[in-house]
């Protein structure tokens, strides 16, 4: 019963920045989401919403990790439990009018999506390119 009390429980956050050398931030809640948008003027972030219960979402998260470099202090990372915080999942797709989809990556900068993908489209590299040409 541990185990599925482990794959199923919600993170705690040290978990989730622990998980790679992805400095994650949990994006828990509505208020906190509107906050990454205002403060996207100030540098680029990058919200990966993920499904815990989910094989292919579990794959491309590990990828994403595994393809990082280093991390950068010009950009913000944010990890959506989505099953966890549907009501933010639901926020995410309404403010910024993107459909939801699990997994999906969308890279904010100055309020507006430079980037968005989904399932097996999602690539670290993409992003960490269209991350640099904004600094």
């Amino acid at each position: 019963m541990k185990f599925m009390d482990k794959l199923f429980k919600k993170q705690p956050n040290k978990e989730i920045k622990e998980l790679t050398g992805i400095q994650w931030e949990p994006l828990e809640s509505i208020d906190q989401l509107e906050n990454v948008i205002k403060n996207s003027i100030l540098k680029p972030k990058v919200i990966f919403k993920h499904s815990t219960r989910c094989g292919i979402s579990r794959m491309v998260l590990r990828q994403f990790e595994n393809g990082f470099e280093k991390n950068d202090d010009e950009v913000t990372f944010y990890f959506l439990d989505l099953l966890n915080y549907k009501e933010v999942s639901a926020a995410v797709a309404n403010r910024l009018n993107v459909v939801h989809q699990s997994p999906q990556v969308i890279i904010l900068y100055n309020k507006e999506i430079l980037h968005t993908e989904s399932h097996q489209g999602i690539d670290i590299k993409k992003v960490q390119q269209i991350v640099a040409r904004k600094k």
